[in-house]
């Protein structure tokens, strides 16, 4: 079977191409079989009111795109900002390479993989933020 595989769990749901599907009483796996679908687990969204930090807003830019609810071409540039802002503090060797990951991913018009590397970064903003409070 070719194409994205996700195993679903009882009543998830997920986002795919801007429709909200939800699975039934058992475990499941669906088959994404057109490329570029744009898909998001919704249990693993970030919320508005959970945009509270650096990253997690343009996490939530990236989110938009691949929801569909912002135009790609609109959020390119908030994102590149976004992300060269973030590559003034975080400045240590593998949050770079995700920022890399991340710009390239806005340039290759891949929301997902721009969300996916951004989304590694979030542990590493959260030890920051404590360490800033100690």
């Amino acid at each position: 079977m070719s194409g994205l595989v996700l195993k679903l769990a009882p009543h998830e749901r997920v986002l795919i191409n801007g429709a909200v599907v939800e699975n039934c009483d058992r475990r499941s796996k669906l088959a994404i079989m057109t490329p570029g679908a744009h898909i998001l687990r919704l249990r693993d969204a970030i919320h508005p009111e959970q945009v509270t930090t650096p990253v997690r807003r343009v996490c939530y830019i990236a989110q938009l795109v691949l929801s569909g609810d912002v135009d790609a071409d609109e959020a390119r540039l908030q994102l590149l900002r976004g992300i060269e802002q973030l590559s003034q503090v975080m400045t240590d060797h593998d949050s770079r390479s995700l920022l890399a990951q991340a710009s390239q991913g806005v340039v290759d018009g891949q929301p997902y993989q721009v969300l996916k590397a951004l989304r590694s970064l979030l542990p590493r903003e959260e030890r920051l933020f404590a360490a800033g409070r100690t």
